[in-house]
């Protein structure tokens, strides 16, 4: 999401850098071309226009002028109005709704809300609630049945009388059953809709009305484009949506739909669905998703990420390993394999400061091809070949190559990978800092 407009922007301001003062018709210059790449990523006329204004006004002004680079201060500038525009980062909040906390999620069909209603119960788990499932989409074809196979991949309870009762009824019924459970919070899942059905938003509105939600959580395709602020307007003005959920913001959405949702109705995002897997979500920080549109990277996000998918003790015996020259292939795969749980390739190098203008250098099916290539050749070995490589003659090599289904230079190229980073490991050890010979797998 946002690579266009990202790559929009780096190239307006790596130009506005090489000027030493500008005029205020290099600013007109400028505005213009961040006005067309706003537009271009689907972000709404009145949202661009308000949002020009605002960093033209600053970028005249005194604090430009005074500044010693300012090329550098309108991108500041620039940042800190999309920061505005983006809103504070919103959080869930129970203050005031008695237990269970209800949340109702809502949308147009097709938009990920029961994908996402699994993803929550994972987060709210995370943070030490517990979740419950109501089933109230009767509409959709098998609907129920893929939130019933959600709820026990996470481990969630579910209540659901089918498809042939009222989902009004099915909601009610379902917080009754929350409450008798002991549930912390209860996520309603609701059928999708066009907010201009006015009898399904009738159907909406008798649900929160007989179930007292803490939030109303619209859940939006990011790549709904101009539409979304209809859509999102429309559902605020029939049922009072308290936050914004994004859905597929790792596809090639333009990404214009997160900006301008978010200013049209003055609610706020509250979380990002990153991923098709149950993992793939995230709360929404306004500084970060700003710093990433303008290619500045995102590196508390990795962190986090980071953190998830390493245990920090096994980390701890990792570098060990490393600094007592003990790291084996069963490592190496055991890391690779931690990567991928962080998501996509490019994602990741979104998020490191300067790397963003490198991934249209990287495909991301081919990298996770070639990954999987380096886990069936490692896969392929004995415990004794993965611990001591050098064991690995010509006819061990054909054997592994036919075993993972690969080349004996595939099997090769593995190996060479693995050498490159023991001796960077080494020469580390000595104080020297050499290149770093790129992720595993990906060459």
């Amino acid at each position: 999401m946002f690579e266009n407009l990202t790559d929009r922007l780096q190239g307006i301001f790596d130009n506005l850098g090489r000027s030493g003062k500008l005029t205020e018709k290099d600013v007109d210059s400028v505005m213009r071309e961040v006005r067309m790449a706003l537009l271009e990523a689907d972000v709404s006329l009145t949202v661009v226009k308000d949002f020009v204004k605002r960093v033209k006004e600053r970028a005249i002004g005194a604090e430009v002028a005074k500044a010693l680079k300012p090329g550098q201060m309108v991108v500041k500038i620039v940042h800190e109005e999309l920061i505005t525009t983006l809103g504070e980062p919103g959080r869930l909040n129970f203050s005031g709704s008695t237990k269970p906390h209800v949340i109702m999620l809502v949308g147009l069909q097709g938009s990920g809300k029961t994908t996402t209603a699994a993803k929550l119960c994972v987060f709210l788990r995370r943070d030490g609630r517990q979740p419950y499932l109501v089933a109230a989409d009767t509409y959709r074809p098998a609907a129920v049945d893929q939130l019933k196979t959600l709820a026990k991949q996470v481990n969630v309870p579910i209540y659901e009388e089918g498809t042939r009762s009222r989902p009004a009824d099915i909601c009610a019924n379902g917080l009754k059953a929350a409450r008798e459970a002991g549930a912390a919070v209860v996520i309603l899942d609701t059928a999708g809709r066009l907010q201009i059905d006015d009898n399904l938003m009738s159907e909406l509105e008798e649900i929160k009305r007989r179930t007292n939600p803490a939030e109303v959580l619209l859940v939006a395709d990011s790549m709904t484009g101009q539409e979304a602020v209809n859509i999102a307007q429309g559902f605020n003005t029939r049922v009072g949506i308290t936050g914004l959920i994004l859905t597929k913001i790792d596809g090639d959405a333009r990404g214009g739909a997160a900006i301008s949702m978010r200013a049209v109705t003055n609610v706020p995002i509250k979380f990002l669905g990153t991923g098709e897997k149950i993992d793939g979500f995230e709360e929404f920080h306004p500084d970060r998703l700003a710093s990433r549109i303008l290619g500045m990277g995102d590196v508390l996000s990795l962190i986090e990420k980071a953190e998830a998918a390493f245990d920090e003790q096994e980390a701890m015996k990792l570098q060990q390993k490393l600094m007592e020259n003990q790291f084996t292939l069963q490592d190496f795969l055991e890391q690779l394999q931690k990567i991928k749980k962080m998501g996509p390739i490019t994602q990741l190098l979104g998020m490191v400061p300067g790397m963003d203008r490198f991934r249209d250098q990287i495909n991301n099916e081919e990298a996770e091809k070639r990954m999987k290539r380096v886990e069936a050749i490692i896969n392929s070995m004995t415990k004794d070949e993965r611990n001591n490589p050098k064991i690995l003659n010509a006819s061990r090599r054909k054997r592994i190559a036919v075993g993972s289904g690969t080349e004996v230079r595939d099997v090769n190229e593995v190996l060479k990978q693995f050498r490159d980073m023991q001796s960077m490991m080494s020469q580390m050890r000595k104080g020297r800092f050499p290149n770093f010979p790129g992720l595993p797998g990906l060459r």
